[in-house]
């Protein structure tokens, strides 16, 4: 066949790369049925057993839950589509984990698209208003309203079909309601912005990031500990959350720092009012120029509060299961490059904000991921 090598050999090992690609293939296809499907297999600890794929793999298709699948699918293209910093950190993640912060981030995505992309104000307050109450029956905070078609079909009535599949794929077994109150507490705010600027000083910037971003971040750390059980003291649990709301609200300063102009596009103000005054500024001034020395200052000044922040609780990744530690350092590098990119000044610009180059994030995530 080639010089040097006979047919009788060509085809040996023809077959055996066939056989072990094959393997391959049914090894992954059934840890993702594994993974993907809890009430069928609902013990996972390390890798599964032979038997334990076997039975996977001959699970038949007829009871695979095809809407959760269908959720899972539409959870990852929001993610993809509207997250490439966390869309990659999120492929450092693995298994059932990494399932549950998707379907995390695809409600809050959701959520947040309810009431950013509304008509009008009245429209916004009203799906801040569904959101609490789908959170009451997903929650089974309201009597009698607690069971699974009755909450199917509160969402296929009151919310539309883009948003349905990613409301019910929040992962309400094993996550608090509380901070997703809160999150919706800081979509309220954005509301405000309709008839007032209500970032008035460093302090309500701080409250406003906590409950938008410390919020999620204090949501991913409880996944975390529940899918990668430790012996880990109440106290040290309690630490690990703190500094995640902490790191939260870091990144959210470089979300706010980035998006100066296009935020001011859409009439918000996020650098606080107090901060203005100093130079004698006022907000509506920042909605008509959002440029210039003075703007650059506050973004300057809002990174720092960033990477302060930051550097108060970076260390606390350490103590995190192994098992998250480098997907968490991929997720927080990536957002924080935002900010190393911002600080340097030197910037490419897309669709009005700034963006890593794809080489400079995949750099950082390796680096990430080998410390």
């Amino acid at each position: 066949m080639w010089r040097g090598l006979d047919i009788e050999e060509a085809i040996f090992f023809l077959l055996t790369n066939t056989l072990i690609v094959s393997g391959l293939v049914a090894f992954d296809n059934a840890l993702a049925i594994l993974d993907t499907f809890p009430e069928h297999f609902s013990h996972l600890s390390g890798l599964p057993s032979p038997v334990r794929l076997i039975q996977a793999l001959f699970l038949s298709q007829d009871l695979y839950d095809q809407e959760r699948v269908a959720g899972l699918i539409n959870a990852t293209s929001l993610l993809r589509n509207k997250s490439r910093s966390f869309f990659l950190a999120s492929a450092a993640f693995e298994g059932r984990l990494r399932i549950d912060l998707v379907r995390l981030y695809a409600f809050c995505r959701a959520a947040d698209d309810l009431v950013d992309e509304a008509a009008s104000v009245d429209e916004a307050k009203m799906w801040i208003n569904k959101l609490k109450l789908y959170l009451d029956l997903a929650f089974g905070d309201l009597v009698g309203k607690r069971s699974t078609s009755e909450l199917l079909e509160h969402v296929k009535l009151e919310f539309p079909s883009w948003a349905r599949l990613a409301l019910l794929q929040l992962p309400t077994d094993y996550i608090p309601k509380q901070p997703l109150e809160d999150l919706l507490r800081g979509f309220e705010t954005d509301v405000r912005f309709s008839t007032e600027f209500p970032i008035c000083s460093t302090e309500d910037l701080d409250l406003y990031a906590s409950r938008v971003a410390g919020t999620v971040a204090e949501l991913c750390n409880r996944l975390i500990l529940f899918h990668t059980p430790h012996s880990t003291t109440t106290e040290a649990c309690n630490r690990l959350i703190d500094a995640g709301v902490e790191m939260g609200i870091a990144l959210q300063y470089v979300n706010i720092a980035r998006d100066i102009a296009t935020d001011a596009v859409i009439g918000r103000v996020y650098i606080p009012n107090d901060w203005l005054e100093e130079k004698s500024m006022t907000p509506e001034e920042v909605i008509q120029n959002p440029s210039g020395p003075a703007i650059e200052e506050f973004r300057q000044r809002l990174l720092e509060r960033a990477f302060a922040k930051y550097e108060i609780a970076r260390a606390a990744i350490n103590e995190l299961p192994s098992e998250a530690r480098g997907p968490i350092r991929v997720a927080v590098e990536s957002y924080m490059e935002i900010g190393r990119v911002l600080r340097e000044g030197n910037h490419k610009i897309r669709q009005g904000r700034a963006t890593v180059p794809l080489w400079r994030r995949i750099r950082v995530a390796w680096s990430a991921l080998g410390q």
